[in-house]
């Protein structure tokens, strides 16, 4: 599983420090991480990661950590079934899944791989099609922040009300923003009517920063993260582009059902990872084929700023998962 587009050392990263800083908060240790006992904490469940690929970038990592306490082949299967990637330990009959739903509600961006990142349309009131996905999981861990990112000032999307069969089809143009309240809403309805509290864990992950431009840490953003070897030092660092409305805005949603007794925990990932402007595969990675001398001496256009190198920052979030799971 290493051997996945964000496998830094395998797409020609030599240093490998960003591989073994350990988070430590204030006022607690992190337990360590153990893959057998996770295992067993999963056994007869299905864990399911829902969001884009941030959220999937989490998975690998997590894949990663509990593959490697099951040598035998035999006992373990990976099925990709577009937009499902499934592991299972065949030991445990316990199922790790990612599901690709980045905008939460059905969107023309549903596809895996086929879609349009700049011009972006949701159904208000369309969220079944994935919900039956994972209403069966026991464990669900929801991501979603990277995608309602302006690209650029002027960028806005549109919502889809009612539905061409039905002829009552509308769209309304709107702020990236109010597009993500729309999704949190109809989310958050979703839960509260379908999800059995005394069964169902709910998690959904804060938003994971990016590190593409460098003069927030006095570097040039013409290499953005290019070359960046260690963390950013400075106690309390905040970069300026980095967002936390988007995960205030949920928290509020989310706080509503809390009189029902479903609680989300929120997976406060955003600090720790600001700090880790060398965590990222830059240009030591692999799109649908690895990056050519042309791209890889082009990090303005071909540096991955936004996701990790594994091993990485993301086992660390997977370390927070793994405490409230088994601790909480």
């Amino acid at each position: 599983m290493r051997a996945m587009p964000v496998a830094c050392d395998k797409y020609g990263r030599k240093d490998i420090m960003y591989q073994h800083w350990r988070w430590q908060p204030h006022g607690c240790d992190l337990p360590r991480f153990d893959a057998t006992k996770l295992l067993e904490k999963l056994r007869n469940k299905r864990l399911v990661f829902v969001g884009d690929s941030v959220n999937r970038n989490q998975w690998v990592s997590l894949v990663c950590m509990v593959e490697a306490s099951i040598p035998d082949d035999r006992l373990k299967t990976r099925i990709f079934n577009g937009s499902l990637i499934s592991f299972k330990a065949l030991e445990y009959n316990a199922t790790i899944d990612f599901y690709w739903s980045p905008l939460l509600v059905e969107s023309n961006s549903d596809n895996p791989i086929i879609h349009r990142v700049e011009y972006r349309i949701i159904r208000a009131d369309r969220i079944e099609k994935h919900a039956s996905v994972w209403r069966d999981a026991d464990i669900i861990v929801f991501n979603s922040y990277l995608w309602w990112r302006k690209q650029k000032d002027d960028m806005r999307m549109k919502v889809m009300y009612g539905s061409f069969e039905d002829g009552d089809a509308r769209l309304d143009e709107m702020e990236m923003i109010d597009g993500f309240e729309i999704a949190l809403k109809k989310l958050t309805e979703w839960l509260g009517e379908n999800i059995d509290k005394n069964k169902t864990r709910i998690f959904f992950a804060g938003s994971s920063p990016t590190h593409s431009w460098a003069s927030n840490w006095g570097g040039e953003d013409s290499n953005k993260c290019l070359n960046e070897t260690e963390p950013i030092y400075k106690v309390g660092y905040k970069a300026a582009t980095t967002d936390y409305s988007l995960m205030a805005k949920a928290k509020s949603y989310f706080k509503t059902l809390e009189p029902k007794g479903i609680h989300v925990q929120i997976l406060n990932i955003t600090e720790l990872s600001d700090y880790r402007k060398d965590g990222h595969p830059t240009v030591f990675r692999r799109q649908f084929v690895p990056l050519t001398k042309e791209q890889i001496a082009d990090p303005a256009s071909y540096a991955d700023c936004t996701h990790w190198c594994l091993p990485g920052v993301p086992d660390v979030w997977n370390e927070f998962l793994y405490g409230y799971l088994m601790y909480k």
